[in-house]
C-alpha cells in the first residue's frame, strides 16, 4: 500500500465513530418514498462542512415523460430533491462518479423487527435500521473516503462527482434525472449490498400485469360460468415455462451459483369477490428479470408473445384474450468486460487492502448501474459493504468495521483512477 493511502486509511480509522453518527443520524430519517428530504438534508449539511458546492434541485417528471428508460408511478417529486456535488480535479485525469440512493422500501411488520428500525441503534459491532445495509451504509463509505481524500490535503487530477438520489427502489428516476443534468464520469461506483463482492454484471426487471377475463355465474352452477381462476392458471404455467426456457440457454460463469439467473416471479393475485360465485376477472402482477446483456424490450416481447401463444391454445382464451401490461417501474440492466481498466483498479485495491482476491459475480437484482451505463455511457461497477440478505428485511443491519473498511477501498480507488496531482 502507498503512503498516500496509508494515510487515507489511517484518517478513516480515527474517524470511525464521526462515520458511526452520520450513518446513525441518516436512519433516523425516515426516507420511503415521498420523504427522502429529511435524510437528504444530512447529507447536503455534510457536504458543506466540507466545503463542497451543493446541487439541490427537484425531479421534474414532464422532462422525463420521453425518455425511453423512465417508467414512474409516482407524479409528485416536489420537495425532495436529489443532491450532487464535484470536487473539482486539476485537469488530466480520469473522473469518477459515487452514486448512492437515499430512498429505502418501507420497514414492514414492525413485531417482525427486534430494534427500533429508525433508531439507529448499534450492538455487537452492527448499526441496525431500515436503510443501514441498503444503502446508506454503503453511502457513508463513499462519504468517508471523499473525506478523508479532502482533509488529507491530497489533490487529484480527475473530477470526483458525488450524488445522493432518490427513487432507485422504483425504478431509478433520481440517477436518470441527475444523468440527464450531465452529471457524468468516466467510470463510477454504486455501494449496494454485495458483501464486497464485484458485480460487474447486473440484471434489469421490470414490473408487468396480466388481465384475465372469465364468465360470472352461480356456484351451484360453475358449469354456465367461465373461471377466471382456471384461466389464470393457464397464464401462470405458460409464465414458468417462459422463465425456464429463458434460463435454460444461459452458460455466463458469472451465473453459476445462481438457480434462476432470470427469474419471472408472480407476486400478486387478485380475482372474485364472493365465494359462491365464478370468478369473472383475475389479475396477476410480477416482476420479469432481463439479461445483463439483453435488452428490455426483447424481454417484453417474449413474455408478449408466450401470452399470445397460451391463449390460442384454449378456446376461451381465444376469443377473450389475457390483457398484458407492463407498468410501475423497471430496472435496466447492465454488462462490463472484466478485462475493463477500471475492473483492473478495483481489482488491484481490493488485493492490497484485503490481501486476497477479490470475487466477480453477476449481480440477481438489478441496480441504477444500467441507466448510467445505457443513458450516461459511465462504467459502472456495483461493490459495497452491506449484506445481502438482510436488504429489506427486519432487523436490517450492517457491520460497521465493513463500513469502514469499504471507505479504505474506495478512498484508494478514487486516488488511483483520477491520479494525484503531484505538483
Amino acid at each position: 500500500m502507498s503512503k498516500k493511502k496509508e494515510i487515507l486509511a489511517s484518517y478513516i480509522d480515527k474517524h470511525k465513530e464521526g462515520a458511526v453518527q452520520l450513518l446513525k443520524s441518516m436512519i433516523q430519517k425516515k426516507s420511503i418514498q415521498g420523504d427522502e428530504a429529511p435524510a437528504q438534508e444530512i447529507v447536503i449539511s455534510y457536504l458543506k462542512k466540507l466545503g463542497l458546492p451543493v446541487d439541490i434541485w427537484d425531479i421534474e417528471p414532464e422532462k422525463l415523460a420521453s425518455n425511453p428508460y423512465f417508467l414512474s408511478e409516482r407524479e409528485v417529486f416536489l420537495n425532495n430533491p436529489n443532491v450532487a456535488t464535484v470536487l473539482k480535479g486539476s485537469g488530466g485525469g480520469r473522473s469518477i462518479l459515487l452514486n448512492g440512493h437515499i430512498d429505502v422500501v418501507p420497514e414492514g411488520d414492525l413485531d417482525k423487527w427486534s430494534v427500533d428500525p429508525y433508531a439507529g441503534i448499534v450492538k455487537d459491532g452492527k448499526l441496525f435500521g431500515r436503510g443501514s445495509t441498503d444503502m446508506k451504509g454503503g453511502t457513508v463509505s463513499l462519504l468517508m473516503a471523499l473525506e478523508a481524500i479532502i482533509n488529507s490535503g491530497i489533490k487529484l487530477k480527475g473530477d470526483v462527482i458525488f450524488e445522493s438520489v432518490i427513487e432507485e427502489e422504483s425504478g431509478g428516476a433520481g440517477t436518470l434525472d441527475a444523468t440527464l443534468r450531465n452529471y457524468v464520469a468516466d467510470a463510477a461506483i454504486i455501494p449496494e449490498p454485495t458483501c464486497m463482492k464485484l458485480f460487474i454484471k447486473q440484471q434489469g426487471s421490470m414490473w408487468f400485469r396480466i388481465s384475465i377475463d372469465g364468465r360470472s355465474a352461480h356456484g351451484g352452477t360453475r358449469y354456465e360460468g367461465v373461471s377466471a381462476i382456471e384461466k389464470a392458471w393457464l397464464i401462470h404455467h405458460a409464465i414458468l415455462d417462459l422463465e425456464k426456457l429463458r434460463n435454460e440457454g444461459i452458460s455466463d460463469p458469472l451465473y453459476q451459483h445462481v438457480p434462476i439467473p432470470l427469474p419471472i416471479n408472480v407476486g400478486k393475485i387478485t380475482g372474485g369477490n364472493w365465494p359462491s360465485s365464478v370468478p369473472d376477472l383475475v389479475i396477476l402482477e410480477g416482476r420479469m428479470g432481463v439479461g445483463p446483456e439483453e435488452s428490455i424490450q426483447n424481454a417484453k416481447k417474449e413474455l408478449t408473445e408466450s401470452i399470445e401463444r397460451v391463449c390460442l391454445t384454449d378456446e376461451w382464451l381465444k376469443t377473450h384474450p389475457a390483457k398484458l401490461e407492463f407498468f410501475g417501474a423497471q430496472w435496466v440492466p447492465n454488462s462490463v468486460s472484466t478485462d475493463h481498466p477500471f475492473v483492473s483498479t478495483l481489482s488491484s485495491n481490493y488485493k492490497q487492502l484485503y490481501n486476497e482476491d477479490m470475487v466477480v459475480e453477476a449481480s440477481p437484482w438489478g441496480t441504477d448501474a444500467g441507466i448510467l451505463g445505457a443513458q450516461g455511457g459511465i462504467t459502472t461497477l456495483v461493490i459495497g459493504p452491506g449484506e445481502t440478505r438482510v436488504a429489506h428485511y427486519p432487523d436490517e443491519y450492517i457491520e460497521i468495521d465493513k463500513m469502514i473498511e469499504a471507505a479504505k477501498l474506495f478512498a484508494g480507488v478514487i486516488i488511483d483512477w483520477c491520479e494525484i496531482n503531484s505538483d
